[in-house]
Formats: structure tokens, C-alpha cells, sequence
């Protein structure tokens, strides 16, 4: 198993998620829930594709933390 971070935005009408660690592997849903399952699907998705070609699995690097401010 490996864990890649993923971001994920709130817009207007729907969600985005990306994944630093593996460019162009981006999902939208309409809400959170349904973005974290179709990121899931993305990510092994293009680690398939990946494997297919005969390229590396890229590993996990990205670390993401909140900072707290005062305002």
C-alpha cells in the first residue's frame, strides 16, 4: 500500500482534488465525499497507466501541515 497527499478545494458548486506527488492526477465531484472517491480512482488509474508503460511509481514526498496566525 502507499499514501499520497492530496489536496482538496472547495468552489462555487463543486470540489477539486490534486495530487502533488503525481502531476495532472486531478478529480472534481460534486461533493466531498464524492471527490475523495474519484481521486481514489484517479490515483490508481494513473498508477496503472505508469506500471503499463514500464515507468516508476513515484514516492510519496509532499508533507502538508496547517500553521495557526493570529489575526
Amino acid at each position: 500500500m502507499i499514501e499520497y497527499t492530496v489536496i482538496y478545494e472547495r468552489g462555487q458548486t463543486n470540489w477539486g482534488a490534486y495530487v502533488p506527488d503525481l502531476p495532472g492526477c486531478v478529480s472534481i465531484g460534486d461533493t466531498l465525499a464524492e471527490v475523495q472517491e474519484n481521486i481514489k480512482e484517479a490515483i490508481e488509474l494513473y498508477l496503472e497507466v505508469l506500471k503499463e508503460d514500464g515507468k516508476s511509481i513515484p514516492e510519496p514526498s509532499t508533507e502538508v501541515s496547517k500553521v495557526a496566525v493570529t489575526i
